[in-house]
């Protein structure tokens, strides 16, 4: 199996339409835009949304009322010890092993202002904040791009062995790419910090292949978790860095005071409770249930391919025109992800957020209608 491909942004190799060993073509960060993120397709539109990863009907009733009788102690300063607790209990872990952010995002910007890094490299198609955190504090980050022909999989031999900051999502956003969790451990090593994006792993079932019960096991090892995607929070801004005691420490003080709402500690908190967990665990049961569906419906028609095997709660498809099929679906009702913003994909991507049964029947039916293509 060829490996991924080390590039630099902005070399010739990264030129659009270049391909760059077996990654395919790779594009730089002057011609990505790495803030552009699914929000962008819907907002200030009624349409039909399979561009944002958040699952539907959420927050549920339950969590709203936690959340709502926070209100009640907002005059006073926000105190994230029980929150925290909560978190650390719910992985097994020591509260110094916990720190509460305003989302996954701030800990990705803690990150690049905190970790003195030299040679900083992201695994790419994932997630673009990490990449544009960094760059904003004035790294220069390489990039690993995994190959649609390997199915997006992680090679850890194709990570160099002088990169000091490793990042990397599992399941990974956009390509839905469970990777097996030796491999991603296979990266950990002294003098590396080993950043893992687990913001949908509470969409897998049982969180398979997680690396969050090893944090401070394996060296460097960070892990990253969100509380949107699954509960409905993303205007909340809740999620966690899990690591090393010594690593939080210069997280926090990268920190501002406060940075977490009492509304979104009262959210953590609910959402670490055994009911709650166990709420998520059958969600992610359905959600796989709707994924095979999509898939499915997906695979009858001709021109689609879907990267895979997918395990997130969205899927990865490549078809011709994708820019010209998103403005077909937009006029339809249907908002899509583009994937030419994620370095290491092109013009001829879609990500596709996994929704209800009914949902994906009037997707498939107006995408078969956009390309013209009757099902097989």
């Amino acid at each position: 199996m060829r490996g991924p491909t080390l590039s630099t942004p902005g070399t010739a190799a990264d030129s659009p339409g270049v391909t760059a060993g077996s990654a395919g073509a790779a594009t730089g960060s002057e011609e990505v835009d790495l803030r552009h993120h699914g929000d962008a397709e819907v907002r200030g539109a009624d349409l039909t949304d399979l561009a944002v990863n958040v699952r539907t009907g959420t927050p549920p009733a339950w969590l709203k009322a936690r959340i709502a009788a926070s209100l009640d102690g907002l005059a006073a300063y926000p105190d994230g010890r029980p929150a925290r607790a909560a978190v650390a209990a719910r992985h097994g872990l020591p509260a110094e092993r916990v720190l509460l952010t305003a989302g996954a995002a701030e800990a990705f910007v803690l990150l690049a202002r905190a970790v003195r890094a030299r040679r900083p490299v992201v695994v790419h198609p994932q997630f673009t904040e990490p990449e544009a955190a960094l760059r904003d504090a004035g790294h220069e980050v390489g990039r690993v791009l995994l190959a649609e022909r390997d199915g997006f999989r992680l090679d850890p031999a194709a990570v160099p062995d002088e990169a000091d900051l490793v990042v990397v999502g599992n399941p990974t956003n956009p390509t839905s790419v469970l990777h097996p969790a030796d491999a991603v451990a296979a990266l950990a090593r002294p003098g590396r910090t080993l950043v893992v994006d687990e913001a949908f792993m509470d969409a897998v079932p049982g969180e398979r292949e997680s690396l969050a019960g090893r944090v401070g096991e394996l060296p460097g090892l960070v892990v990253l978790r969100s509380l949107t995607k699954t509960w409905g929070l993303a205007g909340l801004r809740i999620g966690y860095v899990l690591a090393g005691a010594d690593t939080l420490t210069e997280l926090a003080r990268a920190q501002p005071l406060w940075p977490v709402s009492s509304p979104a500690l009262a959210a953590a908190e609910a959402c670490c409770a055994p009911a709650a967990l166990a709420e998520a665990e059958a969600a992610a049961e359905q959600i796989a249930a709707d994924r095979a569906h999509l898939l499915a419906r997906l695979g009858a028609l001709p021109s689609v391919t879907v990267a895979g095997p997918a395990a997130g709660p969205f899927v990865l498809v490549r078809l011709p025109g994708a820019a010209a099929v998103r403005t077909g679906l937009r006029a339809r009702g249907f908002a899509v992800r583009r994937g030419d913003t994620f370095p290491g994909l092109g013009p001829d991507w879609l990500r596709l957020a996994v929704r209800d049964r009914v949902t994906t029947d009037r997707f498939t039916a107006a995408l078969a209608e956009v390309l013209g293509a009757a099902p097989r």
